[in-house]
């Protein structure tokens, strides 16, 4: 059986130790995909030193140059970012523009190295947005040679103006338990076979 990793991106602005309910949906992605033998990591973007830029490598103590490695070893790629002002994070735009330098990074074939590499995003917020968010943020990454499954989202949103966070909320097994269920199954699938037929040399 072809093996899959996974890679959460946590773009919550709020460095560790700090409670994050982008984290805890992120981690709940994860362990969805394990229950189809997909092994993973989450990394709190905002605990290490990432620069601002479009390149590969910013220098001068740019961390990004880590990340990208591990992302490069994954089959399925997760962002998961809180809504602010109905926007993805900062931190999100953030990775976002440091994805924009796969652009110019191709294999022998003249592939994109993302090709191959399912994308999906897991929201959390306390006001409307979800949709807009999983929108701009899967649009970017398919820009940059990700591939988005089926129900390639999972979001939870609480009330507008209140001050209840996803950790707080209690199990909701119907709704987004429901959504990250199919989003593991369906890019787990996706990534399986993109592993064993790739995609046409470009």
């Amino acid at each position: 059986m072809t093996s899959i990793r996974a890679l959460v991106l946590c773009c919550t602005l709020k460095p560790s130790p700090a409670p994050s309910s982008a984290e805890q949906l992120g981690r709940e992605v994860l362990a969805a995909l394990g229950e189809h033998n997909v092994s993973g990591e989450l990394i709190r973007v905002v605990d290490q030193h990432i620069r601002f830029g479009v390149s590969t490598d910013e220098g001068q103590g740019d961390e990004w140059p880590s990340i990208r490695a591990k992302l490069l070893n994954s089959q399925i790629v997760i962002i998961a970012t809180p809504i602010w002002l109905g926007q993805p994070s900062s931190v999100c735009k953030m990775v976002l523009e440091r994805l924009d330098a796969e652009l110019s990074e191709t294999d022998e074939e003249g592939r994109l190295l993302t090709f191959g590499k399912v994308a999906a995003v897991a929201v959390v917020g306390n006001e409307d947005g979800a949709h807009h968010v999983t929108a701009e943020v899967l649009q970017a990454l398919n820009d940059v040679g990700f591939t988005a499954s089926a129900s390639a989202s999972t979001y939870w949103v609480g009330e507008a103006m209140g001050k209840t966070d996803y950790s707080d909320a209690g199990p909701k097994p119907d709704t987004t338990g429901a959504a990250t269920k199919t989003l593991a199954a369906n890019a787990a699938h996706i990534a399986s076979l993109l592993v064993e037929r790739p995609y046409p040399a470009s």
